[in-house]
């Protein structure tokens, strides 16, 4: 089993946005896993694959605080099985949407149930972003429509449109371990109809047709790159819900969606995140 170096930063101040883009600038060099916390974030790492240089890709971080750094080495062991037992917990959404792992017994009963069971980088419905389109999710008429998930990670959102009735559904995700796990969960859930792909936004031109549904949950720079693509795999009349990025970016990504025929119907936040909802004209 793999040695992993754990690296604890202590911020001052610290915030659900600090440790959010911490997370993601560390990740871009290799980290594997995260745990925020009031007091800063603790971040994972292949022992082979650090170096003290790591905390360079902090230099140009965009918000001022103090950090304070300290790393030291965890032996091997099972680290998707410690990851979950210590820090993925059952999570509801809306009263109606429980997501938990398969090694959970206690949790509460809700009308739709999804099991995940995450690899160490990879979403479980905690974020404020999947917990945004779920609660809107629960609530929209999605039987017999067809549906597309794009940045899908572990899947939950596309389960959960299967589990909702759609026609077709399919997740489409960049990285292949997210892929992978995505895979799996479908399968833990009894919905192996659910199709995955593995690629970006090219990957659209393979589905083999036009949403009714239009998921994305990614960030906002790839979101307003790739619009034009999204806003083609859709069709007339169709649903889109945006999240991944903050309410006050909420303007730069509906003026960009404008250029491509859609129009935005409200928005929601949470904790400062955002989930935008727009309909093809």
């Amino acid at each position: 089993m793999n040695d992993y170096v754990e690296v604890r930063i202590d911020l001052n101040p610290c915030c659900e946005d600090i440790t959010d883009v911490a997370a993601a600038m560390l990740a871009d060099v290799g980290f594997e896993s995260f745990v925020a916390d009031e007091n800063g974030l603790t971040a994972y790492i292949r022992s082979g694959e650090y170096s003290d240089d790591k905390r360079n890709v902090l230099d140009d971080f965009p918000f001022v605080c103090r950090m304070e750094w300290s790393s030291k080495v965890i032996e091997g062991k099972d680290w998707n099985k410690e990851w979950e037992q210590n820090y993925f917990k059952p999570i509801v959404v809306a009263d109606r949407c429980v997501i938990h792992s398969s090694f959970h017994t206690d949790f509460p009963k809700c009308e739709y149930d999804i099991v995940i069971d995450p690899k160490m980088a990879f979403g479980t419905g905690h974020h404020s972003t999947t917990w945004l389109i779920i609660s809107q999710l629960v609530d929209m008429d999605i039987k017999g429509k067809n549906v597309i998930d794009m940045g899908t990670g572990t899947g939950i959102l596309a389960i959960l449109a299967a589990m909702r009735g759609a026609a077709r559904v399919t997740g489409i995700e960049i990285d292949e371990a997210a892929y992978v796990n995505a895979l799996e969960n479908r399968v833990l859930n009894s919905h192996p109809e659910v199709v995955m792909l593995l690629g970006d936004a090219a990957k659209l031109s393979e589905v083999g047709y036009n949403a009714d549904l239009f998921l994305a949950n990614i960030n906002r720079n790839v979101i307003t790159s790739d619009l034009h693509d999204y806003a083609l795999s859709m069709n007339v009349g169709g649903t889109m819900l945006l999240s991944g990025f903050y309410e006050q970016d909420v303007p730069l990504v509906v003026a960009e969606a404008e250029k491509y025929g859609l129009s935005m119907v409200g928005y929601t936040t949470r904790q400062q995140w955002a989930c935008v909802r727009l309909v093809k004209n």
